[in-house]
């Protein structure tokens, strides 16, 4: 006989989110040396960073990994605490439960199935994308609202959706005639959407879109990932 990895049984499709969860749990946190099937039920917030940033890197298939502002977010997120540092936070240990049993404060799911949403997303539209860093992906709409309002008209970012599984959404700032600003976010995109045209072709379809922040001029940033469509096209 020898051991396995961990393997997890499911009856149905809707247990595979919950299957990954616990398998990415047992291959990252348990011991070698351990009775089976027991692992540790909480770990450092350090080593969950790592763990979310080789499963996002081996899943997305991208040499481009989380960033601190992009941890600094998703421990706000599975802790729901916006007032501790980034420092408060690396002291800190996760639970299982915090991980994948307990629902996210105003949502419908908890912080893996929104975790996996975007992996999913990510791995199946917008791969190229996120390896040229035109997403910023890991950030809250309040902190979008602060970096856009003091931007000219039509500077926007790319984030990926609160408040729904696997949606990326965009977020630009308006300027009216008195020069005060305000911050829109467009419905987020799906996985569907997306295979029905591209995000970059969705951008450049959006008129009032036009530089990328902090200020690279929308062409100039997506223009690689414009598809090369007929002249007169309808």
């Amino acid at each position: 006989q020898v051991l396995s990895l961990p393997i997890v049984v499911i009856v149905h499709g809707n247990q595979d989110n919950n299957a990954k969860a616990t398998v990415l749990w047992d291959n990252a946190f348990s011991d070698i040396e351990r009775v089976p099937f027991i692992v540790a039920e909480r770990v450092p917030w350090e080593k969950m960073c790592d763990t979310l940033n080789l499963k996002f890197m081996a899943e997305v298939q991208t040499t481009k990994g989380l960033l601190k502002e992009h941890y600094f977010f998703l421990a706000q997120k599975i802790f729901n605490d916006h007032s501790a540092s980034f420092e408060d936070f690396q002291s800190r240990h996760v639970s299982w439960a915090q991980f994948n049993k307990e629902i996210l404060p105003g949502r419908g799911f908890t912080f893996w199935q929104w975790f996996d949403g975007v992996l999913d997303l990510t791995k199946r539209c917008l791969k190229s994308y996120w390896s040229d860093r035109l997403i910023v992906g890991f950030i809250s709409k309040q902190y979008v609202c602060k970096l856009l309002s003091t931007e000219q008209d039509g500077t926007f970012l790319l984030r990926f959706s609160d408040s729904e599984i696997g949606g990326v959404t965009i977020a630009y700032v308006i300027r009216g005639k008195d020069g005060s600003s305000q911050v829109e976010n467009i419905q987020p995109f799906s996985a569907k959407d997306l295979s029905i045209r591209s995000l970059g072709d969705r951008i450049r379809d959006l008129g009032q879109l036009r530089n990328l922040y902090p200020n690279i001029p929308k062409d100039q940033a997506f223009g690689s990932h414009y598809n090369k469509e007929q002249t007169g096209k309808d």
